[in-house]
């Protein structure tokens, strides 16, 4: 049975020039043959900056790289007819493509407008100051380039509830527009800062009936103009949950299939996330934001981190069906404002982690498996330079996925240091033993059953060369590198 494993396609600072379309196009085949089933897209659609927008600062939801509009035609990814042709080379080789929906916030208006606001304690969002007072604001969006195709839709000041600089006066900050829902911000979102509904840029005022219906019709325009097989929702926790409860619902109702919904909740509060998936029906999944941490702690722990407690307070560990697991993304790559990374030599544990078990669905990072290096300012204000390594055996690991990780799960977490778990197979798939350790070099013991007896097995990933034959009882040490992983699988099922 083929198992879900999506891939990010990109990163941060991924180059621009128009070169993901074509890359991914000219990958799908490899891809497919390594074990990916879905690949996330970045945002594709014109952003604030033109062709330089990595795609979160919303300008044209429309606009995929086919109208010059912000000094450019092209997005940073390629034109819309690349973009067609990687999400059709990417279709007929069996792979999924997601989407990345970025809604909460515009950037870029074309025209200003003349409201009234209320000054808002920026630590405190639910302190609004009663007073009101005029000021300009950037919030019509005329899209001149596209001049009405597609969708007419003309975004102004009542489709946002807030924006965060004024001008005449000309201040910077929190500012709640006044509009026809004046009695605060939405509910439903985070907590965070008293009510986290407010990000950035013109927020979108998501109780206009207007703005809602736009964004159901986008998404069914979408969804008529490429393949599609779901979205990756951004920043979900500052978007009232009822809107995608009723947004993804629309969604596959229109599909008239099951598309694949992860939303980035980005806390590593597991009592929050179950809270939002009440709120949405349980209709999506989440990234595990805790796991993550708890990748990022460990790798940075060596052995003084206690194997054991990896999948403590994590999504995956309390909620299963509803977790993307994950080791890095583009918001905690080095430079990045949820910098976090994952030191590169704790990576091949974390992936096999998250791809040789039965729990969750995996998500892997495109630096990881194809490398990166760039340059940008840190918060020092100083250039740096950073080389993210390709992770040498993640193709293996992707691959072992599919060969290998079938079966009923036994962990053996009774070591601080080494742990392992084994899948046990199933009739039709062989099964495999994984072991790993954060310290020196050790050996697990593990029982496979007397059926097991005499079996000789492997390291596919080629970290150990030894060949470990079980006794009559099915019982065998495997071993493991110092801070490394092995995944030992039986030797006849690598012919």
């Amino acid at each position: 049975m083929i198992q879900r494993t999506l891939l990010q396609a990109f990163h941060w600072y991924y180059p621009g020039d128009g070169r993901l379309w074509p890359d991914i196009e000219e990958k799908a085949a490899s891809l497919a043959e390594m074990g990916i089933t879905d690949v996330w897209l970045p945002p594709p659609y014109k952003g604030s900056a033109g062709g330089h927008s990595v795609g979160y600062d919303v300008y044209d939801l429309f606009d995929l790289g086919e109208f010059d509009q912000k000094g450019s035609v092209s997005t940073k990814y390629g034109d819309r007819a690349a973009l067609e042709r990687a999400a059709h080379a990417l279709e007929e080789k069996g792979i999924g493509v997601i989407y990345d929906v970025v809604f909460n916030h515009r950037m870029g208006a074309d025209e200003t407008e003349r409201v009234r606001v209320h000054r808002v304690n920026p630590d405190n969002r639910e302190e609004i100051d009663p007073e009101t007072f005029e000021a300009t604001v950037h919030t019509r969006f005329t899209f001149p380039g596209r001049q009405g195709r597609y969708s007419k839709f003309i975004w102004d000041a009542k489709c946002f509830s807030g924006v965060d600089h004024i001008e005449d006066p000309d201040e910077t900050g929190v500012f709640k527009l006044v509009n026809d829902y004046d009695d605060g911000w939405s509910v439903e979102v985070g907590e965070e800062f008293g009510n986290f509904d407010y990000l950035m840029g013109s927020d979108i005022e998501f109780r206009n009936k207007a703005v809602y219906e736009e964004l159901k019709y986008w998404g069914r325009w979408l969804m008529g103009e490429f393949p599609c097989a779901g979205f990756r929702l951004d920043a979900v926790k500052h978007i009232p949950a009822w809107f995608f409860r009723d947004w993804i619902g629309h969604m596959r109702e229109k599909a008239g299939k099951d598309l694949f919904v992860v939303a980035e909740y980005w806390l590593p509060d597991l009592d929050a996330l179950r809270t939002y998936l009440d709120l949405v029906d349980h209709q999506l999944m989440l990234f595990d934001v805790a796991l993550h941490y708890n990748f990022h702690d460990a790798s940075k722990g060596g052995d003084g981190y206690d194997m054991r407690k990896l999948f403590d307070g994590t999504l995956v560990g309390a909620m299963p069906d509803h977790a993307v697991t994950l080791v890095a993304n583009h918001d905690t790559q080095p430079l990045q404002s949820l910098e976090a990374p994952v030191e590169p030599w704790f990576k091949p544990l974390a992936y096999a982690l998250i791809l040789l078990r039965e729990q969750g669905v995996p998500c892997v990072f495109h630096p990881d498996l194809y490398g990166a290096d760039y340059t940008d300012k840190g918060g020092d204000g100083q250039d740096h330079h950073i080389e993210m390594p390709a992770i040498g055996c993640l193709p293996q690991l992707i691959k072992a996925r599919q060969r290998f990780a079938h079966g009923p799960q036994t962990d053996i977490f009774d070591d601080p240091n080494c742990i392992a778990f084994v899948r046990r197979g199933t009739s039709e798939a062989p099964g495999c033993v994984v072991v790993m350790t954060n310290g020196g070099e050790a050996a697990k013991p593990v029982e496979l059953g007397q059926e097991m007896a005499g079996v000789v097995f492997r390291d596919v990933l080629g970290h150990r060369d030894d060949e470990i034959t079980t006794d009559k009882a099915g019982r065998a040490n495997f071993p493991v590198n110092g801070g490394s992983v092995s995944v030992w699988v039986r030797a006849d099922a690598l012919n």
